[in-house]
């Protein structure tokens, strides 16, 4: 990417999104960030600015709200990067016991919201001609798992954004990334599971990928040259050889 535009990130308060924003930070890039806890949001745009962003913006953002994307997408400047890293897993119910708060949580949170964001930034990005739009999707995208349904769903469906927006964006220099990480050691599991013992058991005997991992990989991404798209990145930990099979030490 050439220049030190404006990176826009979606779920910056912690976890993959924070940790992008502190790379591209130290690379001088301003920044434009939105979550819903709006503290932890303001010291990571502290952390930032300490990193070297030149600026620094932090905006309360709630993906399952139209009004508050609409808002959001209205105070920033047109994005150099778009990152839309905001999304969540929630319990591991079959299809026939998922609670109606956790369908509409990942449906809401992973796909509408995603899109909504991304139909707030492209008209001035297609106008700009210019932009790389990262989708932060899943391992999950590439397969199914009992208790994973929705979730898994919701992740195919952002391979499938991600797929048609390269489609329909081929004539705009507008480059459009996704990231499937497997198992990263986040707050995802303890946000899914609601259990700080349930959530390092999924960790338990192996060692996961970090948010300094995933965020490593999508600047990466983003900093190759202007006629490269890197269109697709799975990344997992060595121990993770499919969605179900993971090597763990005694």
């Amino acid at each position: 990417m050439s220049g030190k535009g404006l990176v826009v990130v979606t779920g910056a308060s912690s976890g993959f999104g924070a940790a992008t924003a502190l790379r591209f930070a130290a690379i001088g890039h301003a920044l434009y960030l939105g979550a819903r806890r709006l503290e932890r949001l303001r010291e990571v745009a502290r952390q930032c600015r300490s990193a070297g962003a030149p600026e620094v913006e932090a905006r309360a953002l709630d993906v399952r709200s139209k009004e508050s994307i609409d808002a959001f997408c209205a105070g920033a400047g047109t994005p150099a990067v778009l990152l839309n890293n905001a999304g969540l897993a929630l319990g591991r119910d079959t299809v026939e016991k998922i609670t109606e708060a956790d369908l509409l949580g990942m449906v809401e949170t992973n796909v509408i919201g995603l899109v909504r964001v991304t139909r707030g930034f492209l008209p001035r990005m297609i106008e700009a001609r210019r932009g790389h739009i990262v989708n932060l999707g899943s391992y999950a995208a590439r397969g199914v798992y009992e208790g994973g349904a929705v979730y898994a769903a919701t992740k195919h469906s952002v391979r499938v954004i991600s797929e048609t927006l390269r489609l329909e964006l081929s004539e705009t220099n507008i480059r459009v990334t996704e990231i499937d990480p497997g198992l990263a050691e986040t707050e995802f599991s303890l946000v899914r599971l609601g259990d700080e013992e349930k959530a390092k058991e999924v960790y338990r005997g192996m060692q996961p990928l970090t948010a300094d991992d995933v965020a490593d990989a999508i600047v990466w991404a983003v900093t190759r040259p202007p006629h490269v798209n890197i269109s697709e990145l799975v990344m997992t930990p060595t121990a993770q050889a499919s969605l179900t099979k993971v090597h763990r030490e005694p």
